[in-house]
């Protein structure tokens, strides 16, 4: 543990310590989201760890890396790179940390082999919400390791984490197989995470008749005369795009991809939420235009314009993790009330609800009620436009938020959520959930009902006082203007979550 990180640690206890005795609340504050709520911090309640952001240490021999909790997923994997090793779970988007990974609720291509990101965590570092420090792992403090996978920072303040590594590869060795229906793309992803060989498996349901499955294999080996497949530079294509057109044919297709190109496949376009981009401001799409706007289409800057221009206000933005049996239902339900194309389908492990925000320990599936085996999950990624006004809007997402609930799924919890209180701790174990915050002191920190609850007050928030408040609400009266003001912002730069300090 070297002096910087020591002396960062003390400066988070004695500041929590601080609020702690003073029965102040506070919020963990890391300078950046990939959350599509509203979010706004008062810069005199929070606690700043936006600095801890370094990978302090790689063991080799052991496999594992000590890690600060603000390291985005692509520095991560740079630096375990040059150590021949990989995390077993790297997140999609490159701006997403290992903090957020772990008290989130982060599941990837590969979690059908390895779980959750918070599978592959030995042990982390907390700051407790009176300015202890302890280490948490599933011998030391167990109820708490266990509870931090899905707290979204309610429980403490994450300072570190030890991670296990697996021996890298240079390259994935993709196979896009064709699906002619929704329930066939839900059979060949589940046959796809029973063959040994595969590493990863996702899909892309293009429409209710027409998807593809792409399952991958790491590799040191590329057959020669092989062209290699990349997705990282501006005039390479965007990866959903891509997997269209090998499938077009209806033949499975072979190719080989870099290794960090596929990790970080979707980041370009933001899976295909950027197509919407174009569409909203009337700009062909095409590989040229693609080309010309590619700094734009990256998820970073596409998360920072969204939070500014207020634009989570027009869209559906939803992961649904569903039981296996239910998913094809589900989604034909998807297709008839929004019709959204295309979806994302993720594999996920039998032990998905425990790392989703501690539900109650009982799938509510009719289809399990009597099975003794664990079951497997299947995410769907529903992500698009939804004009409406602002009633529809909030009824069109209860509606998709109560179909879940009868399925037997869960939704994840970094998308708006519209329960009312009731209907949240139905889902989720509030008796011990509270008694864990008891007993780690972590009553002066909101609850994970308060964090991820939609709040239009947090809206409101995003103004200004004054002459430049009511300006600011101007701009963003109209879809045309705030779309222009999230560009601007995108390309000015600077922090889009913290409020100003008052004069």
């Amino acid at each position: 543990m070297d002096d910087i990180h020591k002396t960062t640690v003390e400066r988070i206890c004695k500041d929590t310590r601080r609020f702690y005795e003073t029965k102040s609340k506070f919020r963990v504050y890391h300078g950046s989201t990939n959350s599509t709520r509203h979010a706004k911090f008062d810069r005199d309640a929070i606690i700043d760890v936006s600095t801890l952001n370094r990978v302090l240490s790689i063991d080799v021999k052991r496999k594992t890396a000590l890690v600060e909790p603000n390291v985005p997923m692509d520095a991560l994997v740079r630096e375990t790179k040059k150590a021949g090793l990989l995390p077993p779970v790297v997140m999609e988007f490159p701006g997403i940390t290992v903090g957020g990974g772990f008290v989130g609720t982060a599941g990837e291509s590969s979690s059908f082999k390895y779980g959750f990101f918070d599978r592959t965590v030995n042990w982390a570092e907390v700051v407790l919400a009176n300015g202890t420090v302890v280490k948490a792992s599933e011998t030391e403090h167990p109820d708490l390791f266990n509870g931090l996978a899905g707290s979204f920072g309610t429980l403490g303040v994450l300072t570190l984490v030890e991670l296990r590594l697996i021996d890298i590869k240079k390259f994935v060795e993709l196979t896009y197989h064709p699906v002619a229906s929704i329930k066939e793309s839900i059979s060949k992803t589940q046959e796809e995470t029973l063959k040994e060989e595969n590493d990863y498996v996702d899909g892309i349901i293009l429409a209710k008749n027409n998807g593809a499955i792409i399952s991958g294999r790491l590799t040191d080996e590329v057959p020669r005369l092989s062209m290699l497949q990349m997705f990282s530079r501006a005039w390479d294509p965007w990866f959903y795009l891509h997997a269209e057109e090998m499938v077009r044919n209806g033949k499975p297709h072979k190719e080989f991809v870099p290794i960090e190109d596929y990790l970080f496949r979707y980041d370009r376009g933001a899976f295909w939420t950027g197509m919407y981009g174009f569409k909203f401001f009337w700009t062909p799409f095409n590989w040229f235009t693609r080309l010309l706007l590619d700094y734009f289409m990256h998820t970073r800057v596409m998360y920072h314009a969204l939070h500014a221009s207020g634009h989570t206000d027009r869209y559906i933005i939803q992961d649904l993790a569903l039981p296996a049996n239910n998913a094809a239902a589900f989604i034909n339900y998807i297709d008839s009330r929004f019709g959204l194309y295309p979806l994302w389908l993720c594999p996920l492990p039998p032990n998905t609800r425990g790392s989703m925000a501690h539900p109650h320990s009982l799938a509510r599936n009719p289809n399990a009620a009597n099975s003794t085996e664990p079951e497997q999950y299947i995410n769907v990624g529903v992500w698009g436009p939804y004009p409406s006004s602002q009633d529809e809007y909030v009824n069109a997402n209860r509606d998709l938020e109560q179909k879940v609930r009868d399925f037997g799924g869960l939704k994840w919890l970094y998308a708006r959520a519209f329960y009312t209180e009731e209907e949240f701790w139905h889902i989720y174990d509030e008796k011990s959930y509270k008694a864990l915050r008891e007993k780690y002191k972590a009553t002066s920190l909101p609850t994970v009902y308060e964090k991820v609850r939609e709040d239009l007050k947090k809206k409101e928030a995003m103004y200004d006082t004054g002459f430049k408040g009511q300006l600011k609400r101007i701009v963003l009266s109209t879809n045309l203007t705030r779309g222009f003001y999230g560009v601007y912002k995108a390309i000015r730069g600077g922090d889009y979550l913290l409020s100003k300090k008052q004069k």
